[in-house]
This record gives C-alpha cells, sequence and structure tokens, in this order.
C-alpha cells in the first residue's frame, strides 16, 4: 500500500488555508476537521437506523441509558440528564415525547417521596431492545471497511484523545 489516499472534503478546504495563511501550521485543523466531519455524517447514518422505531438519537440515547441501568430500568431525571451531558430542559423536552408514545413512564422514588424516577415501560423495553439490536449491526456496517488492526488502532488512538479532553475539563 502506497499511503496515498484520495483528497477529502477536508483537504479542499485546508488548501484554501494554505493559499491565505501559509504561515500556519494546519495539522491540527485538519484531524479536528476529520473528526468533526465523521461525526456529523455518522450521526446522520445513526439517525437513519433510529427513524424506523419512531425516535431519535437523543431519545435512544435516554432509552438505552434506562436500559442498560438494569432491573427496574428506572432513574432520576437528574441521574439520566448528567449521564447523557445535556440540559435539564432538553432533557424535560426529551422525556415528554417519551411518556407521550408510552415508551417511559415517571414513578414515585421510594428513597425520596418528593421526587419521581424515570421508568421505562414494557412497551418502552420491548422497543429499545429492538432498536439497539438494529443500531449495533448499523454501526457494524459503518465500520465494515476498516480491518480489525485498523480498528483497534484507532480506538486506542481515539480513546486517548477522550481522555486527554475529559481531565481538561476539570
Amino acid at each position: 500500500m502506497s499511503g496515498v489516499r484520495p483528497p477529502d472534503a477536508v483537504d479542499a478546504i485546508l488548501d484554501q488555508w494554505r493559499r491565505e495563511r501559509p504561515d500556519l501550521d494546519l495539522g491540527p485543523m485538519g484531524l479536528v476537521g476529520r473528526l468533526k466531519r465523521c461525526a456529523a455524517l455518522m450521526q446522520r447514518r445513526l439517525d437513519e437506523t433510529f427513524a424506523p422505531f419512531g425516535i431519535s438519537g437523543g431519545e435512544f440515547d435516554v432509552l438505552a441509558t434506562l436500559r442498560r441501568s438494569g432491573p427496574p430500568y428506572s432513574l432520576a431525571p437528574t441521574a439520566l440528564f448528567s449521564a447523557l451531558m445535556v440540559t435539564s430542559g432538553t432533557m424535560t423536552h426529551r422525556l415528554q415525547r417519551l411518556e407521550a408514545s408510552g415508551w417511559v413512564e415517571r414513578v414515585p422514588n421510594e428513597a425520596d417521596a418528593r421526587s419521581l424516577l424515570v421508568q421505562l415501560t414494557p412497551k418502552g423495553r420491548a422497543m429499545i431492545d429492538r432498536a439497539v439490536e438494529a443500531h449495533v449491526d448499523n454501526e457494524r456496517r459503518i465500520l465494515a471497511d476498516l480491518k480489525p488492526a485498523e480498528l483497534a488502532a484507532l480506538d486506542a488512538q481515539l480513546a486517548r484523545l477522550l481522555a486527554t479532553l475529559e481531565s481538561s475539563r476539570r
């Protein structure tokens, strides 16, 4: 393999910057641009898988978080929005939609009579179980062109980047 790859959309942007600002080191811009573009393109493909289930990516995240929490598949709203790194307003909107669809319900919190928990309904559990299977199959298809060693190397490097970004938030 020669190591030469076809140009991508980020290369065109970098070429423009090189022409306009040849003094800049654009290495970081290329990497971050490719990560952002990959994330946007991947999100589209993920959303296509969620659409037949009548949910958005954000709603999938709520249902999946509840499902993986284990029986009784319930969490406090604050635990949900903290785990998903969204605002309480965003979480409220998602929960209202999921509740109206019959996939979650608010139940009394036995540990704190002043609060409610968000719990998957049996209908919601059945749906998220089907949706997560489709999601995993879709992720496998998205990554199918990469060899196992390439996937492992990419995963390791992204884990390292994520650790760096998370530690710098503190």
